[in-house]
């Protein structure tokens, strides 16, 4: 098979930019290098396309060695034919060869195999050619009847051989496919509650008091059920509460297999070749095509909320950053108290303290008291309050404080604590704050998330962030790999300032291995600020390739060249200089804002398609590097909504039907999205209120960190959970 050109026609791509792609995939090129200073080369393939071509790649080399493993499997058994050989090799899917392979593949000893030692097979053979015999049937059956050998009598012989025709029935891969497709149409998923499903306290916590309860009696067609609900029916599955299965219409299918199988309706043997066709159906058939359709299904399912996490994953990362700020991230708690950590503009930990204004304890005062203190000590800005356990007391708490104080100039906000114990407890978190006791490092990653969204929680597992959906129920390898490459993209994205960056945010900057990522961090330390780029090379096991890859995404903002502080990469800083000649400047006038304003003038009026033939390089480079140029050192995320700043304490009770509020976007799944409008629990925007028009996607309309426009439809403060409307809102 030409991987190239299979590619190319999946992806509806041309096929010399899916094999320049991979080209530079094999020899070791990373997908954000490729996508951003390899345009020319890939016509300008992004991101999103480079993944998938890397991922049906893999995909198709390991289905050419499993072809390879198959063919001499056969072949080994002498069975290898030339129109069997083809069919494989031309196969396009595992499932097709898999398909192909099945009667070939040793299996545990049959009903089929075991008729077949008895010699049973010419008998089979005689049933499924459908002649009209000129013996007596008894006369026929009579030549199989081996007592010694196991066959007592014509029952027993025909039983026998109707075996062997189930198992033909059951492997032969048109068959299968034949019924594949008819389940994929016309199936039906169906669960039912098990009947010992409140005799458990597990099951009365997960199944009745309402988490199961809508799949007690449900069943929705295969072609229509969404991934969501395929994730909820297994976990209830898995955990005892529901029983699941495929409702098939059997009629329906045998009559298809007949269909194809029969041709003489008239044959001796034909009512048994019938009995055979319908018994290889369903004792054989149909549960191996129900596991493998219910297989697929869960890995659609899994696919499509990998997507979903890796979409909001990337939308939370690049939220806008909060500069210049000086911030008191609070942890809340009730018995061991709220943990407290105040952080200058840069993140750097300046105090911490613990207080105790909540029960058991109630030293509310006393805490009104330290709090101040350390406002007025540091001249803090804006308080930060995790949303987990206490946030609601301590939100009201934050509100008299800002009123005491009489600080117009100080607010909060609430802030997603998701992973912040989980860094805790991480060797990150250890390696920066060693004499930090565990408990206050999760208030200092809650004071600097909402200072750099990105540079904070690239430190955390991305799945303990808490905007997936069914996370644990999925392929954690396949996860991992999703949602390392949507920080990977993200991190590379918004570019890293190599003077202050950490490791965990250096690790995912394009070419940088960990211990790389370490080596820079020390080597700063010990020499200093990095004032080039070119300083890289001097890394211990930092070599070109690595230098090639990593070094546009790096910025250095004050040093020996300004063109460090842009994402211009190394390698065009001559035709970059050569530009800014012809226009009269030099690479030092990006550095003074009224040179700079000119500059913007003149690069607005270039034009690309000479100006690229006169410096040798690509149009879309050189679109690149007249858009670094424009706005040098310049954070992508600077243009999103920042975080919604509070002075005032809302409650649920406070809540109305019909009441607007502004809000943050926390979580986007199937069934609409998650916003924070200030009070303790999250309202739902069903996806049917998302919009005044049909929304067919969630992720189409709204993305984690979206500020929005609500309208509270309905509050249950028995169930704590609030309905919101987006409908009529801008």
């Amino acid at each position: 098979m030409d991987l190239t050109r299979q590619i190319a026609k999946e992806l509806q791509v041309s096929e010399k930019r899916v094999a320049n792609g991979v080209k530079l995939l094999d020899e070791g090129n990373t997908i954000p290098f490729i996508a951003r200073y390899r345009k020319e080369v890939t016509g300008e393939l992004n991101e999103e396309e480079l993944r998938l071509i890397q991922e049906r790649l893999t995909y198709l080399r390991n289905l050419e060695s499993r072809k390879k493993e198959v063919l001499k499997a056969i072949e080994e058994q002498e069975k290898l034919t030339p129109e069997l050989a083809g069919a494989i090799t031309q196969a396009v899917k595992l499932q097709e060869v898999e398909d192909l392979y099945r009667p070939y593949k040793p299996k545990r000893r049959t009903r089929a195999m075991i008729a077949k030692e008895l010699g049973l097979e010419p008998l089979a053979e005689v049933l499924w050619s459908q002649s009209n015999e000129s013996e007596p049937l008894e006369m026929i059956l009579q030549k199989y009847i081996l007592p010694e050998k196991g066959v007592p009598d014509s029952q027993a012989a025909l039983a026998g051989s109707m075996d062997i025709i189930a198992e033909r029935v059951a492997e032969e891969p048109l068959y299968r496919k034949i019924i594949r497709e008819l389940i994929w149409e016309t199936g039906v998923l169906v669960s039912k509650a098990k009947v010992k499903e409140v005799q458990t306290d597990k099951s009365q916590e997960n199944g009745a008091s309402g988490t199961y309860q809508a799949y007690f009696d449900y069943r929705e067609l295969l072609k229509q059920i969404p991934p969501h609900r395929v994730l909820a029916l297994n976990r209830g599955e898995q955990e005892g509460i529901l029983k699941v299965g495929l409702e098939v219409a059997v009629d329906e299918a045998v009559h298809l297999l007949q269909k194809q199988i029969v041709s003489n309706p008239q044959a001796t043997f034909i009512s048994y070749l019938e009995a055979a066709i319908s018994d290889g159906f369903q004792r054989l058939l149909l549960p191996s095509l129900e596991r493998e359709v219910r297989s697929e299904l869960t890995e659609n399912a899994a696919e499509h909320a990998i997507k979903i996490f890796g979409l909001n994953l990337r939308n939370l990362l690049l939220q806008a950053p909060v500069k210049n700020l000086r911030v008191m991230g609070i942890d809340p708690g009730y018995r061991t108290g709220c943990k407290v950590a105040v952080v200058d503009e840069t993140g750097k930990l300046l105090e911490t303290e613990t207080i105790y204004p909540h029960p058991p304890q109630n030293y509310y005062q006393k805490s009104l008291a330290s709090l101040t203190a350390l406002i007025d000590k540091y001249q803090v800005q804006l308080l930060a309050i995790g949303n987990g356990t206490a946030s609601r007391e301590t939100e009201l708490l934050a509100a008299e404080l800002i009123r005491a104080c009489g600080r117009e100039q100080t607010a909060y906000c609430i802030v997603s604590e998701a992973g912040a114990s989980v860094y805790s407890a991480s060797k990150i978190a250890k390696e920066e704050f060693p004499d930090l006791d565990v408990s206050l490092r999760g208030a200092v990653s809650i004071a600097r998330r909402i200072q750099d969204p990105l540079a904070e929680l690239v430190k955390i597992d991305p799945k303990s962030i808490g905007v997936g959906l069914y996370q644990h129920d999925v392929n954690q390898k396949r996860l991992n790999e999703a949602l390392g490459g949507v920080v990977e993209s993200s991190v590379n994205y918004v570019g890293v300032d190599l003077n202050t960056a950490s490791p965990a945010l250096l690790q995912y900057v394009a070419g940088l291995q960990p211990n790389v990522a370490k080596s820079i961090a020390a080597m700063r330390n010990e020499k200093g600020v990095f004032t080039n780029r070119r300083q890289l090379m001097a890394v211990k096991r930092l070599g070109e390739q690595a230098f090639t890859q990593a070094a546009g995404f790096l910025r250095i903002m004050e040093g020996d060249e300004p063109l460090d502080a842009t994402s211009v990469h190394p390698e065009s800083y001559p035709a970059t200089r050569t530009l800014l000649q012809e226009l009269g400047f030099e690479s030092q006038h990006l550095r003074q804002k009224e040179e700079l304003g000119l500059l913007r003038k003149k690069l607005a009026t270039v034009a690309i398609s000479q100006m690229a033939v006169k410096l040798g390089l690509g149009e879309p480079t050189l679109k690149d590097i007249i858009e670094a140029l424009q706005k040098p050192g310049r954070d992508p995320r600077e243009n999103l909504p920042g975080p919604v700043f509070r002075n005032d304490v809302l409650s649920l009770e406070d809540l109305q039907p019909g009441m607007a509020l502004t809000g943050t976007v926390r979580n986007v799944v199937d069934f609409g999205a998650f916003v924070d409008i200030g009070v303790k629990q999250d309202g739902l925007v069903h996806i049917s209120e998302l919009s005044d028009h049909f929304v067919k996607n969630p992720t189409d309309h709204v993305a984690v960190g979206d500020i929005v426009e609500v309208k509270v439809l309905a509050v249950d403060l028995g169930r704590k959970r609030v309905s919101l409307s987006m409908k009529g809102s801008k």
